[in-house]
């Protein structure tokens, strides 16, 4: 085991702040995928974000492990497309329960950028993409 790893356990309790971050920096992704369920099946869109979320979430705990045992990690590329594909939720959530790559700071910098990406889109997306108009509008003459 690695000197660094030693002696380290993850911790299994989550704070009510990240609960309650959490639930809100979920707000403006579900009035998007209401506002889509009337175009697709909900249960489609709420099946991807879960699974992905899973997904996301067990190749966190994959990744610990294998830190731990100093074995083949899993690239950090390959967990930032997983994120932004949308399993951002359950990225963040395996961050808090299995204490990993959250002291990262250059880590952290590109997971908190997809979650930002995550909330403009959605909250653009709710406004009738207002914001992506307003912004085109710069370029037009």
């Amino acid at each position: 085991m690695s000197e660094q790893y030693r002696g380290t356990r993850p911790t299994r309790d989550i704070s009510w702040f990240a609960i309650v971050l959490l639930l809100a920096l979920l707000i403006f992704p579900a009035l998007a995928i209401l506002r889509i369920g009337r175009i697709v099946d909900l249960r489609y869109i709420a099946a991807y974000a879960f699974l992905l979320s899973i997904v996301t979430g067990f190749l966190y705990r994959h990744d610990k492990r294998q830190a731990q045992s100093g074995g083949w990690r899993t690239p950090e590329s390959t967990l930032h497309l997983l994120e932004l594909l949308g399993g951002w939720p359950g990225a963040y959530l395996a961050q808090r329960i299995l204490r990993h790559k959250i002291s990262k700071t250059s880590y952290q910098v590109i997971f908190w950028m997809i979650i930002t990406l995550h909330e403009f889109i959605a909250l653009d997306f709710i406004q009738h993409w207002r914001y992506s108009r307003d912004f085109l509008q710069l370029f037009q003459s």
